[in-house]
């Protein structure tokens, strides 16, 4: 009788112990602090879809994590971004060290979902409006720096953010005042 006590305390312990190991852990995958500020710097910066352009003085959080991607989509803020050459997406994309067509369906992530460029050149899937799009992932919209030549002096991205071509928008039936910023949900596909 003593034994079987003790094999249920144990039980019972263990149990215990995983519940709390388990949110632990998930309550740290799920959080998501800035982990530093970045000083703004003004600079010449191009504002053909409304971009933000960083103000000299003013702090701009850094991000390196993004919050945890899900089978059944991750919520995201989907942002406008052209890729093309001379327009406000800056340099050429990470991915490929080329510029491209504002046609294709293309994306940048936040660097956390960009993740060291492990998503490069793979489908992602947008949902919004009712519709879904297939885009590949071609740079990273960079969470930890900005305000410079290299970012168009743009504040870094917030940690949530699929910057999409002028392409993903009309293919998701986004059009007119909605373009700029939209709640979607997005998925590796």
């Amino acid at each position: 009788m003593a034994a079987m006590c003790q094999h249920r305390m144990l039980s019972l312990v263990l149990f215990i112990t995983f519940t709390v190991a388990s949110n632990f852990m998930i309550f740290n995958i799920q959080a998501c602090s800035p982990s530093g500020h970045l000083r703004g710097k003004a600079g010449k910066c191009n504002k053909m879809h409304d971009s933000d352009c960083c103000k000299s003085g003013e702090e701009y959080p850094q991000f390196k994590c993004s919050p945890p991607v899900t089978h059944d989509g991750t919520q995201a803020t989907m942002t406008i971004n052209s890729f093309a050459p001379g327009h406000d997406g800056g340099g050429p994309s990470e991915c490929d060290g080329h510029y491209h067509s504002d046609s294709e369906l293309v994306v940048a992530l936040s660097t956390g979902w960009y993740d060291g460029g492990s998503r490069c050149h793979k489908n992602i899937k947008i949902k919004a409006n009712g519709k879904s799009v297939l885009a590949k992932v071609v740079d990273e919209c960079d969470s930890m720096y900005g305000c410079d030549d290299e970012h168009d002096f743009q504040p870094p991205c917030p940690n949530n953010i699929v910057d999409a071509s002028p392409a993903v928008w009309k293919a998701l039936g986004i059009h007119g005042s909605d373009v700029g910023e939209f709640d979607v949900t997005w998925s590796d596909a």
